[in-house]
């Protein structure tokens, strides 16, 4: 039986850049079987995702300046207004990291300010992707928290995933959500702003954990192992 009350934390994300329209068609369709809160889609896919998913309860999410952040403010203004205008209600845009990282913090506020008066002035609502696994220490992400409430953000977001950090042994990390930043990202969001727990949330359990520690959405690109308790799984489900 699948836990209503997590689907509709879920965005669904369908961003790989390999997805074929056919998998962004099941995609959809899946999301509103699942009763998910929205699926998160490239900008090109607005159109469709909103003929897809309209007279749903599933919103069109999308995302500007992904994966990276370092497109020019007016290049994530321009892909807000069209995304709005083409139907999505939702926007997941990543902050410039190599800004907050140089505490350029005039500059973050502005980048972040200027996608979410666009949002807003067409009724959509912008999350914030921090990309934690970049972010070194908790001072930057709880100056960047601050940021974002006072530039109008709607949610802060923990990652892309697609934040995998090079390690000094060769190969490479990610570690997405964490305990630690979702419950750091809730106490610093203050009242105005929700936390998105993204990347790394694999189960059930872990769903309901990010709930706990304040998480009211979560990302992910696979979520039935998150609808199903594991005492409650077949022994043959795969999961």
């Amino acid at each position: 039986m699948w836990d209503a009350t997590i689907a509709r934390m879920i965005d669904y994300s369908l961003l790989p850049p390999v997805l074929t329209d056919a998998e962004l068609h099941n995609g959809c369709r899946h999301a509103i079987a699942i009763g998910c809160a929205s699926v998160c889609i490239k900008p090109y896919a607005v159109p469709l995702a909103a003929k897809l998913l309209a007279g749903s309860q599933v919103a069109v999410g999308t995302v500007i300046g992904f994966p990276h952040g370092g497109n020019l403010t007016e290049a994530k203004v321009f892909e807000a207004q069209a995304a709005c205008r083409q139907g999505a209600t939702e926007l997941d845009m990543v902050v410039n990291v190599g800004k907050v990282l140089s505490r350029d913090w005039d500059y973050v506020a502005a980048d972040i300010r200027a996608v979410a008066e666009a949002a807003h002035a067409a009724g959509a609502i912008v999350k914030v992707i921090f990309e934690n696994d970049f972010l070194p220490d908790d001072a930057l992400k709880i100056k960047l928290c601050e940021v974002c409430r006072e530039a109008g953000a709607d949610f802060v977001k923990t990652s892309t995933g697609y934040g995998f950090v090079r390690q000094p042994g060769g190969g490479y990390n990610y570690r997405g959500a964490t305990e630690h930043d979702v419950a750091l990202m809730k106490r610093h969001a203050g009242p105005t702003m929700q936390v998105k727990a993204a990347g790394g949330v694999r189960t059930h359990a872990d769903a309901v954990r990010m709930r706990e520690l304040g998480a009211t959405r979560i990302g992910t690109s696979a979520p039935e192992p998150l609808l199903v308790p594991a005492a409650d799984r077949p022994a043959a489900s795969g999961y």
